[in-house]
């Protein structure tokens, strides 16, 4: 295949993908999306769709492994900054919020798919992210495993929550949401700390 021709067809996935992810909103989920509406909002045909994906399942697990790399990317992003200084709550927070801001479709499909095809992956990405964070609180806060895993665990189901509550609001509102979760995980990053002194 010629380098031009592999440039196309790469162009050509690119706009499904971009296209897919484009149509989720809060009343859309990936699997209330046809094919033919994806295609339709990439401008292009149905058969063009089937030389780059099997079915929509197939689309929809490249749309995860992709939501998983940008949360692999939001980790570096937050580890950056804190390395410059700071609230490692704060900071892992904003950046968080800033991700939900900059790409809510994403999330979105995080949030939506827990059934059929995509619980597995879906699963895989959030175990990957909670078991990322429980490493790096053992390591910066010296917090043994078990207590390590809890906190991970804890604030994985907060941050994702308040994030969940964040998609859709106006800016004060999701001032007010980072807010508290930021005191939320401050209380609990203290809880962790003190349960892991008293073992």
């Amino acid at each position: 295949m010629s380098s031009i021709r592999a440039q196309q067809k790469e162009k050509t996935r690119r706009l499904l993908i971009d296209a897919a992810f484009a149509q989720l909103s809060a009343e859309r989920s990936f699997s209330n999306l046809s094919l033919r509406e994806v295609t339709k909002a990439a401008g292009l045909s149905p058969n063009a769709f089937y030389r780059h994906f099997s079915d929509m399942n197939e689309l929809g697990l490249i749309l995860i492994d992709e939501a998983g790399l940008m949360l692999k990317k939001l980790r570096s992003q937050a580890r950056l900054r804190i390395k410059k200084g700071g609230s490692v709550v704060k900071i892992s927070v904003l950046t968080f919020m800033e991700f939900i801001e900059q790409y809510a479709h994403i999330f979105r499909l995080l949030l939506q798919e827990r059934s059929g095809v995509f619980r597995a992956a879906l699963s895989r990405e959030i175990d990957s992210f909670t078991k990322a964070l429980c490493g790096y609180l053992q390591q910066a806060n010296k917090l043994n495993a078990e207590v390590a895993y809890l906190q991970a665990n804890a604030t994985i189901i907060i941050v994702f929550s308040a994030a969940a509550e964040a998609l859709d609001v106006d800016q004060k509102r999701r001032h007010d949401l980072t807010k508290r979760t930021i005191l939320q995980l401050q209380m609990i990053d203290k809880g962790s700390l003190e349960m892991n002194s008293s073992r």
